[in-house]
């Protein structure tokens, strides 16, 4: 099993910035993707990054002027870095590891005020 535990995220004004983490314990023999989903209220949960363990990205076209996803594989840590946000990216931020299977961690919230 691995277990995934996020942390970073919060209340911000828009137009301000948050980080996200992501640390990975437990079971780890390689974890391929690892990245960042999220699900607002009403709305089906939707990707917005994910980074291979070579460190290929893949961004929503919503984010990916503002976002930024990186990884430390020593520490099994994905980071998403988050400028410029806008009231709609008010979510619960999911994050996902793949390690021959999908895990994922409990949440963060994120919330940006108008």
């Amino acid at each position: 099993q691995v277990q995934l535990v996020e942390s970073g995220g919060g209340l911000v004004q828009a137009g301000g910035s948050l980080r996200l983490s992501c640390a990975a314990s437990g079971r780890i023999f390689s974890i391929n993707v690892m990245g960042w989903y999220r699900q607002a209220p009403g709305k089906q949960r939707e990707l917005v990054a994910t980074i291979s363990g070579g460190g290929s990205t893949n961004c929503a076209d919503s984010v990916k002027d503002r976002f930024t996803i990186s990884r430390d594989n020593g520490k099994n840590t994905v980071y998403l870095q988050m400028n410029r946000l806008k009231p709609e990216d008010t979510a619960v931020y999911y994050c996902y590891a793949d390690q021959w299977r999908a895990y994922w961690g409990q949440g963060t919230q994120v919330t940006v005020s108008s």
